[in-house]
């Protein structure tokens, strides 16, 4: 089991940022990807963002095109924490924020684990 706890979330105008944080805790060893949703009312949630947990792992992170360049995301392995440092934020980038860690078996099931979510509201 993986526990997952945002925070960072708030209200800001166009063009500002936000940094959004995420701490796991409980069985940490078997995470294959961090990663960074977004959800609005009446849609599917979206990927933003994803992170390896090993700098071994060599792969880069990817973004959303609609995120690319503007958002950031990086982890701090001896907090176990994931970040997503948000600039020139738009109105369209209004959502709520979900944090993300997706186990993997050797057997090549997977599973996702989900923090509760944190509000951005990007609006003037």
């Amino acid at each position: 089991q993986v526990r997952l706890v945002e925070a960072g979330g708030g209200l800001v105008q166009p063009g500002e940022s936000l940094r959004l944080s995420c701490e796991a805790s409980g069985s940490l060893f078997g995470i294959h990807t961090l990663g960074w949703y977004r959800q609005v009312p009446g849609a599917q949630r979206e990927l933003v963002a994803f992170i390896t947990p090993r700098d071994s792992d060599a792969i880069a992170p990817e973004y959303d095109p609609a995120v690319r360049g503007r958002f950031t995301i990086s982890r701090d392995n001896a907090k176990n924490a994931v970040y997503l440092q948000m600039n020139s934020l738009k109105p369209e980038d209004t959502a709520t924020y979900y944090c993300n860690a997706r186990t993997l078996s050797p057997s090549g099931a997977s599973v996702d684990y989900w923090g509760r979510g944190t509000q951005v509201t990007v609006s003037a």
